[in-house]
């Protein structure tokens, strides 16, 4: 694996953890959180999303779903 994808998923996999924490949370909060840009943020979120692990039950906000998730290391 490249590491630039390495990193990408570290940091969706941080973003996750983040979100699944705090219970709701904005995406302003995440771009404040991590020190990344806007854009870079909604990619992760994207991602997150395709893969039903977060949605956003209004615009801006982002949550986790009841989705079952094994976390390794």
């Amino acid at each position: 694996m490249k590491p630039s994808t390495n990193r990408m998923l570290t940091r969706i996999k941080a973003v996750y953890m983040f979100i699944h924490e705090k219970g709701t949370v904005s995406t302003q909060q995440l771009v404040d959180e991590f020190g990344i840009t806007p854009r870079t943020i909604q990619r992760d979120l994207n991602v997150l999303a395709f893969n039903d692990l977060v949605h956003s039950p209004t615009k801006g906000k982002w949550t986790t779903t009841q989705k079952k998730v094994r976390l390794t290391s």
